[in-house]
């Protein structure tokens, strides 16, 4: 059964869990019956004790992030969260999108953070690792939970999603953009629908995105649209059309990031290469490579999401081209900071 592909999956295989003592068969598609042709999702709930992540990153413009959930059945098969999957015991591979560990009690623990004395407002981003939005949270709620929570303590939270299920929660966002405490970004890849159903098999289609940025501009909320990753040789010629209808849709402004293949993300990446795009898999590693000083991963701060080099030069050149051209008489409003301290005591009042 090699050759047999999976449909609605990006990762087509598991790489080895260097943390395990054995090394389980790397091809998920073995683990079908004859006649099948995917491997249903599992959801596995989680108890952790905190929930919020304090971002180290220089790299990245919040303070905290927040997850209410591991591993991600959109199924991007660019993704960097992947390498987070083997410490929960899986692979970043096909089980990174097929078993997702869920946090019921995210919002419990954000609450009980957000009202302690010691907690000073700090924008929180909605999420850092994986999509807070993906399909399990049609039916979970986890992170309806949550912003409820910032409401309730009128916090400051951004919001980054790749699903247009974030208009089911339009109200609490309204409520939150009434006292500027909220931003949302919409991560737009392609304007090819066949790319992205490969690509981001489970994700919302490219026209569905536009509709949810222009519906969020239409209700005043400041959203913004992120094109990322860029991978060369795949989708940056793309930037100036993404650009353009993003602007016409509303969006404030446009963020970027060029692709890296840290860890397991380059074997997994390679091999859905090698079955989509044959004939041009060896020439975008190489132009890949060419961003990263000869390698396909990249940790270093202030280069690792932007890349050097002259293909990485072009491209971000390219960007700045199309903020100026399209974004340049807008401005994304600051987070309310003030607001939280008012509120957070008015609830501890509560309790006296």
């Amino acid at each position: 059964m090699p050759g047999k592909y999976l449909k609605g999956r990006g990762a087509q295989i598991n790489p080895a869990n260097r943390f395990d003592k054995f090394v389980q068969d790397s091809n998920p598609a073995h683990q079908l019956d004859e006649g099948e042709n995917q491997i249903k999702t599992k959801y596995i709930e989680v108890h952790p004790k905190t929930i919020l992540n304090r971002v180290e990153s220089p790299d990245i413009p919040h303070d905290y992030s927040i997850n209410p959930y591991q591993g991600c059945e959109h199924g991007c098969v660019y993704c960097y969260a992947r390498n987070t999957h083997p410490y929960w015991g899986y692979s970043a591979g096909l089980e990174f999108e097929q078993k997702i560990l869920f946090k019921r009690n995210a919002a419990e623990l954000l609450e009980k953070q957000l009202k302690s004395s010691k907690w000073k407002a700090a924008p929180v981003m909605l999420s850092g690792n994986t999509d807070c939005y993906q399909p399990a949270e049609k039916d979970l709620n986890i992170t309806r939970s949550v912003l409820e929570v910032f409401w309730k303590y009128r916090h400051p939270v951004g919001v980054i999603t790749k699903n247009s299920l974030i208009l089911r929660d339009l109200d609490i966002l309204t409520k939150l953009n009434e006292h500027q405490l909220v931003h949302v970004a919409i991560s737009i890849t392609t304007l090819d629908e066949k790319l992205r159903q490969l690509m981001e098999p489970r994700t919302s289609s490219t026209i569905s995105r536009f509709g949810t940025v222009e519906q969020l501009s239409k209700a005043k909320i400041p959203v913004s649209v992120m094109i990322a990753p860029i991978i060369p040789g795949l989708n940056e010629h793309e930037i100036f059309g993404i650009a353009h209808e993003a602007s016409n849709r509303g969006a404030l402004s446009i963020g970027s990031t060029l692709v890296r293949l840290n860890g397991d993300v380059a074997l997994i990446f390679k091999d859905w290469l090698q079955k989509n795009h044959p004939d041009r898999a060896e020439k975008i590693i190489s132009k890949i490579k060419l961003c990263h000083s000869g390698s396909l991963g990249d940790s270093r701060f202030g280069k690792r999401m932007t890349g050097e080099g002259n293909i990485a030069k072009i491209i971000n050149s390219q960007i700045n081209l199309a903020k100026k051209k399209f974004f340049a008489d807008r401005v994304t409003p600051p987070y309310n900071l003030e607001l939280h301290q008012h509120y957070k005591n008015a609830q501890l009042k509560l309790f006296h």
